[in-house]
């Protein structure tokens, strides 16, 4: 061998080893070592022979020969692992050099008879794992010097095949390790349901026939990625039903982005959901993602998805059928990736005939519905939910309730709750604002609406601007007028109690309807949800 091409073989194996210790995919990387064998060994075939341990077979999945049909002959091929060259020096460890194969009492003439070809010389070099047990052999053959296979050239292939055998065990080690993480995965995807069906959906509390159809409902759309449209009454739950399906899923680990479509104005909602490029309209002082872009990768819901205006309702439908958005000020699409979830309080159908809500656009948001029974329709619930209510708000005020009278629960049940579980839970918060430190919840911490009262305390305006507001008196006054004038607080405390259970009972009389009862007291939508949000009216 000429010093060039020594040197030629030297700049291979670095090559090979570079290449090895960078990349564990070896179906690439393994046919290049195979024909770059045979090229640097001037020889007509190479393969690589791997030992089948069920079968005790050796197989030929990597295989460079100047007949390009050889290679799919052999791959039909198996050598028992004891017979033939090949198995000689696999089972011997050590490489083998044959220069007259056809006179070679070892020779497996089975190989030749199955491609055609002729076998004249060949050098097999066992492939040796790192514990001492053989995995394979790298095999060359038909030299075509005169000389055939000499010393040198076993030093190479047992070079290469030092490497190979390394690359073949790490990229083995690597395949067990990606099979048990998506094992372990599949396993936490598993348990992550199995967990979300027995802790977190009962933080929706039910039972009965209605209820369970709505858990079994959220169980399905929870294992898919279908659209679910949750329709129900004001205050029933959709946005906890909502989370509870994207929690349970598997888009688990991304956002959860919800937007309200009535809260905000038709010049924003475009922007907040397609986001907007800098300079795209006045304020616009920098680039916005918009929701879609920000939930990549997990959900975005859609509450009050019936008020969304006509030309949202048209831009909606492109992001569900193809899957991309245009933000405002920009004229090329995004991709996106999220799941849309959508609620209503409305009968979308009615919408769609009335031709406020675009038909094609409704198919494709209700392909799964789920309707969210009223509170009213499932009344054995209101014990647990109720207790649960104290149990909740007192330990955030920090308040000790003993729980709450069985006379108090009977008024609970018997009320028809136009606001829904919404509505019991501010019902509640503010029984237990009223109870002292240590009290029982009972019927006279409750409003006068759940006690039935029809001489209950009135509030009137005094002006039609809503400047002044007072508490019209009546001929018997009720637990709260009494509780008010007997205590000596600060104007500021009494003031906001004021407010707070006025918002509460225009809130009831609305069926806590947020854009109704705005108008009913003669400010914004956006200024009724702050005060809700600071009197925790939800």
């Amino acid at each position: 061998m000429t010093d060039s091409a020594e040197a030629e073989r030297f700049r291979l194996l670095y090559e090979l080893g570079c290449a090895f210790a960078a990349k564990t995919d070896l179906t690439e990387l393994i046919p290049f070592v195979i024909a770059k064998c045979r090229e640097a060994l001037n020889a007509g075939a190479a393969s690589m022979l791997l030992l089948d341990r069920e079968t005790n077979e050796l197989y030929f999945p990597y295989v460079s020969d100047e007949n390009a049909s050889v290679a799919g002959l052999l791959a039909q091929v198996r050598v028992p692992a004891d017979r033939g060259i090949a198995g000689a020096a696999l089972q011997s460890g050590k490489p083998i050099v044959v220069a007259d194969a056809q006179n070679d009492p070892r020779f497996y003439r089975d190989v030749d008879r199955e491609t055609g070809e002729i076998t004249r010389n060949l050098i097999a070099v066992p492939l040796t794992s790192p514990g001492h047990s053989a995995i394979g052999v790298l095999e060359v053959l038909n030299r075509r010097n005169p000389e055939g296979f000499g010393p040198t050239d076993i030093t190479f292939l047992e070079a290469v095949s030092d490497i190979v055998t390394i690359a073949i065990e790490n990229a083995r080690l690597y395949e067990q390790l990606r099979d048990r993480e998506a094992s372990l995965l599949t396993q936490v995807s598993v348990l992550r349901r199995d967990n979300a069906r027995n802790t977190l959906f009962t933080e929706i509390i039910g039972s009965g026939s209605q209820m369970d159809d709505v858990f079994r409902l959220m169980e399905s759309a929870a294992a898919s990625f279908i659209t679910v449209l949750i329709e129900g009454e004001t205050g029933t739950g959709k946005e906890l039903v909502a989370r509870g399906i994207h929690r349970a899923s598997g888009r688990c680990e991304g956002p959860f982005v919800a937007v309200n479509c009535a809260a905000l104005p038709e010049t924003l909602l475009e922007s907040e959901l397609f986001g907007h490029r800098r300079g795209s309209f006045t304020g616009a002082i920098r680039d916005s993602p918009g929701v879609f872009r920000a939930a990549t990768g997990g959900v975005v819901f859609l509450d009050e998805v019936a008020d969304m205006p006509a030309h949202m309702q048209a831009k909606l439908l492109r992001v569900l059928e193809q899957e991309e958005v245009v933000p405002v000020g920009d004229t090329f699409p995004v991709k996106v990736d999220v799941r849309i979830l959508s609620a209503t309080n409305r009968d979308l159908k009615v919408a769609v005939e009335a031709g406020e809500f675009r038909e094609d656009l409704y198919y494709r948001l209700s392909a799964f519905p789920i309707k969210v029974p009223p509170l009213r329709d499932r009344r054995d619930d209101i014990p647990v939910m109720a207790s649960r209510f104290v149990s909740g708000a007192a330990e955030r005020i920090k308040k000790r309730i003993n729980g709450i009278d069985a006379a108090a629960i009977e008024l609970l049940i018997k009320f028809d709750w136009p606001g829904n579980v919404r509505q019991l839970r501010n019902e509640i918060e503010r029984a237990i604002a009223l109870a002292h430190e240590g009290e029982t919840i009972t019927p006279s911490h409750l409003s006068a609406a759940v006690r039935g009262v029809s001489d209950a305390p009135r509030f009137a305006r005094t002006s039609a601007n809503n400047a002044n507001m007072k508490l019209a008196p009546s001929s018997s006054a009720g637990a709260d007028a009494t509780a008010v004038h007997n205590s000596d607080r600060p104007l500021r405390e009494a003031k906001a109690d004021w407010e707070a259970k006025y918002l509460s009972e225009v809130l009831e009389r609305h069926q806590w309807n947020v854009s109704h009862s705005a108008q009913a007291l003669g400010i914004s939508r956006p200024a009724l949800q702050e005060k809700m949000k600071t009197y925790r009216l939800r």
